[in-house]
């Protein structure tokens, strides 16, 4: 696939676009989505048959990690971690008392924050509580933690895997020590080859690390490095992902020094060198940001055009109904997205209130479901087949969106993609362009050009 993107035009044509996790984005929720509207919500999905994916957010850090853009608190007080525990026991009784807790969970995650900064008993006692009000899970559920490999003990790996977790991914971010430094988080090689080994030992079959190119003091040949050191410890799946610097919205990026962030050009180097070393190695690029073995159900998904995304990253899983629980977490249903506080005061005020923890979100309409239909088809698979989507909504497409498939002539006209009488199809370089194309049918979009988001490279 490399040898076939057209780089020049991948650079002249990025641009600031949304990542699409969600559609309508995040940007789009409002304070007038409360906790009764979620309540609402959970209570109509009910009576469908969807299952269940269920992610917890566990927000705590000891240290701030300069390129990071998640939601965290920095704490290295373990009563922090026993209080939180606490409010999380509460909003799960909250939630069994509002939704059917027995339907089957297919999918279970834990993010941060550093789920690992639990220690193995906070762990155990997290997820005895998950467990003990969702209490369905499938017999194949797909299972995960995030992974910090500096705070990974015998002791929690036993944990997690007496649970069932069945995947783990590792932050590697960068092994080079001058790039570690200048983002504040140093772990050596040694270190992370001793967390996977770990991992293998219990037997973990899908490991995946989390790279970042584009932050201070990366180089062509500095990435190169990193990437031999990756691939001699064979992940099963990579996620590496373009740097968004954004000091005015995380105020830690404020200490990386601008000077020191490889401009656009070396950028794109990194990440045409990149794509071309891992599938040389045997790693395939699926979707995004995202590289699998050609044996790894990920790949084979993409393959058959059923590969989907949602909070947690890509899937092979149908759609499910997200849950989330915790501090900023996001919950998704057929109609409606819902999140959480990012505020922990505000959080723990909601349930000593007896509320649900809602800070903000959004009812989709009947025309946003269509169009979130189209734009994730399109993120999922990098292609579009227009006869599922006119079955289920009743329209012709090519007719309802006719001034989208004109906006995309351009696209067309330059061999990025290629629209058919049913489908959207791109090349390699189009699909590098994904966000761009989705971006077409983003009603919000054409409504406000104000919003800020992250360019392509």
């Amino acid at each position: 696939m490399s040898q076939n993107i057209d780089f020049n035009a991948f650079v002249k044509y990025s641009k600031s676009a949304p990542r699409y996790t969600s559609y309508p984005t995040a940007v789009e929720f409002r304070e007038s989505w409360n906790d009764t509207s979620y309540k609402e919500a959970l209570k109509e999905a009910d009576s469908t048959s969807l299952p269940l994916s269920l992610y917890t957010h566990l927000p705590f850090c000891r240290s701030a990690c300069y390129f990071c853009g998640c939601n965290v608190v920095y704490t290295s007080k373990e009563e922090k971690k026993e209080r939180y525990i606490h409010y999380l026991k509460k909003e799960l009784t909250l939630l069994k008392d509002s939704m059917d807790t027995s339907r089957e969970v297919v999918q279970f995650h834990f993010g941060g924050g550093t789920p690992t900064f639990f220690n193995a008993r906070e762990l155990e006692s997290v997820i005895g509580l998950i467990r003990g009000v969702f209490t369905n899970f499938a017999k194949n559920a797909e299972i995960s933690c995030e992974v910090d490999p500096r705070f990974f003990s015998r002791e929690q790996m036993a944990v997690l895997k007496e649970n069932g977790f069945n995947r783990l991914s590792f932050g590697v971010q960068d092994f080079d020590e001058n790039v570690q430094e200048a983002i504040h988080r140093k772990q050596s090689v040694e270190i992370v080859s001793n967390a996977i080994a770990l991992a293998r030992e219990f037997g973990i079959e899908s490991v995946n690390f989390d790279l970042i190119y584009g932050l201070p003091y990366q180089s062509e040949q500095s990435f190169a490095d990193t990437l031999q050191k990756v691939v001699g410890l064979k992940p099963d799946r990579l996620a590496i992902f373009n740097y968004a610097h954004l000091p005015w919205m995380k105020k830690t990026m404020r200490k990386i020094d601008e000077t020191t962030l490889p401009n656009p050009a070396q950028k794109l180097e990194i990440l045409k060198n990149t794509i071309a070393f891992l599938q040389e190695q045997g790693y395939m690029m699926i979707g995004m940001d995202h590289f699998a073995k050609k044996s790894d159900e990920l790949y084979l998904a993409k393959a058959k055009n059923e590969l989907r995304r949602n909070f947690q990253g890509y899937t092979t899983r149908g759609f499910s109904q997200t849950i989330g629980i915790g501090l900023t977490s996001i919950s998704e249903g057929l109609g409606y997205y819902s999140q959480n506080y990012k505020d922990m005061q505000e959080y723990e005020k909601a349930l000593d209130e007896g509320r649900l923890p809602v800070e903000r979100g959004v009812k989709l309409s009947e025309k946003d479901i269509l169009r979130k239909e189209v734009i994730m088809g399109l993120m999922n698979n990098l292609r579009l087949d227009f006869k599922g989507i006119e079955k289920r909504f009743g329209i012709e497409f090519r007719a309802y969106f006719a001034n989208e498939l004109e906006s995309l002539r351009e696209y067309e006209e330059l061999g990025l993609i290629q629209i058919t009488p049913s489908s959207i199809e791109t090349s390699p370089t189009g699909g590098m362009l994904i966000r761009n194309i989705a971006m077409v049918f983003d009603t919000y979009l054409q409504n406000d050009t104000t919003k800020r988001f992250s360019k392509t490279i």
